[in-house]
């Protein structure tokens, strides 16, 4: 009996003994496991260049913003005529549809107009005969030789082939218009450049199929050799923004480069925040306003169409009314 008591009551010891072993080690893992505190960031965030001053998300933009080249209808493309880098002028070709089906309808379209120029050479025939005939019964002097009715039905004739003539001279119009709305479509598969601009960015191959609402478009061209920034303006900020204010800007991970900005507009309409993808369909919880500013590049660094740059806005606080 004092054996078994003994047992039990050492046991209870070196349970509670190893437990309180068991918590310290717990306790030393937890310890050795905690969070150090944060770093300095690995590049130092710009400061303010202005005593009072708003801050937003800026993207670099070819002057008078870039232009998402489409294509008329879908099609395969048959040839691409230019490359990216490449400067383009207005109206010059970019690239090709493929055109054969109305290379196709063109031939029937052009042998329906011989056939309806050679109906007019027929009709025309026609009515010179009658009308030689309509002569001959109208030379004659003594109308006693000539019925009335006879005469009559001559005179109908004649008019009758009148009236065909005009109708075939109709249907060449309408061949000639088909043979020209027609030259006019294949002349619309040669996509061409609305404006002068560089090519930014090519997303087509000669061969693939290109749609009129794909995910990217075929080609963006922009006028590279000057930028403005888009600069996205939470919209809590957005009662600061007043037209004219002064912005510098600074390159996004590199903060020594920095470049004053020249005011252009205000864009009045607040809209979701889609500066990261561009996407209408990106999921934020943050609306801006898009204010637009020119730059001149800076010699130093080279900047490239959609990079992202820090802009400030020197704007006072709105002191609440009364």
């Amino acid at each position: 009996m004092n054996f078994l008591t003994n047992t039990l009551r050492y046991g209870s010891i070196f349970a509670a003994l190893l437990g309180v072993v068991m918590i310290i080690q717990v306790v030393r893992v937890q310890a050795e496991n905690k969070i150090q505190p944060a770093n300095d960031p690995p590049v130092t965030p710009p400061s303010k260049p202005y005593a009072q001053a708003v801050a937003a998300t800026g993207i670099l933009e070819a002057l008078s913003e870039n232009v998402a080249v489409g294509v008329p209808s879908p099609g395969l493309v048959s040839k691409i005529l230019v490359k990216v880098n490449d400067p383009v002028r207005s109206g010059q070709p970019l690239f090709k549809l493929d055109d054969r089906e109305l290379r196709a309808e063109e031939i029937t379209a052009r042998a329906q107009r011989e056939v309806a120029q050679a109906q007019i050479e027929v009709k025309q025939a026609l009515l010179a005969k009658l009308d030689a005939q309509m002569a001959r019964l109208l030379s004659v002097t003594d109308r006693r030789a000539i019925s009335d009715d006879d005469l009559e039905n001559r005179q109908q004739d004649v008019a009758i082939a009148r009236a065909e003539l005009t109708a075939s001279r109709a249907q060449l119009s309408v061949a000639e218009a088909s043979v020209q709305r027609i030259e006019q479509l294949i002349e619309r598969l040669t996509v061409r450049a609305p404006r002068d601009g560089q090519v930014i960015q090519l997303n087509i191959r000669e061969g693939e199929f290109a749609a009129t609402a794909p995910k990217s478009p075929a080609m963006i061209l922009g006028e590279i050799g000057k930028l403005q920034v888009r600069a996205d303006v939470d919209e809590q900020n957005a009662t600061r923004i007043r037209n004219g204010q002064q912005a510098i800007a600074y390159l996004k991970g590199d903060p020594s480069v920095k470049f004053p900005l020249r005011f252009i507009r205000i864009e009045p309409f607040v809209i979701p925040k889609i500066s990261l993808t561009g996407s209408s369909v990106e999921r934020v919880d943050t609306r801006v306003l898009q204010v637009i500013y020119s730059l001149e590049r800076p010699a130093d660094a080279p900047l490239y169409v959609g990079q992202q740059v820090d802009v400030f806005i020197e704007a006072p606080n709105v002191q609440p009314q009364p």
